[in-house]
């Protein structure tokens, strides 16, 4: 199982105010690694990705009209650009293949640098 968590349930974002959507976030990170303990014995491994700023439909009206918000997003991204739905699905295919057959109960953060600070 793979959950799709936010880098929100591990920073609290800058400049948009979004408490509710980062406690969620956060939420869905520590469900991963409850869910993990409780059934690796079954033979299922629970990991989740993390995506940082990826250009969806969800950040589309940002990209397109907060270009305030993306030039601080850019900023604190090493390397300094919006991530692309492909950067996230690489790393799902990779938790969900036998590579990661090891794997459970982690968090994949997918974000270009930006949680390193």
């Amino acid at each position: 199982m793979v959950n799709v968590a936010s880098i929100s349930g591990v920073i609290s974002n800058v400049p948009q105010p979004q408490a509710a959507y980062n406690t969620s976030k956060a939420a869905a990170i520590h469900l991963t690694k409850s869910l993990a303990a409780e059934w690796a014995k079954r033979g299922v491994r629970v990991n989740a990705v993390s995506p940082g700023y990826i250009e969806t439909d969800m950040t589309r009206g940002a990209l397109e009209k907060l270009p305030d918000w993306v030039a601080i997003w850019k900023q604190f991204t090493p390397m300094v650009r919006v991530g692309q739905p492909n950067d996230v699905a690489g790393a799902v295919l990779f938790l969900a293949s036998d590579a990661a057959s090891y794997f459970t109960g982690s968090n994949l953060i997918v974000d270009g640098g930006y949680t390193c600070w």
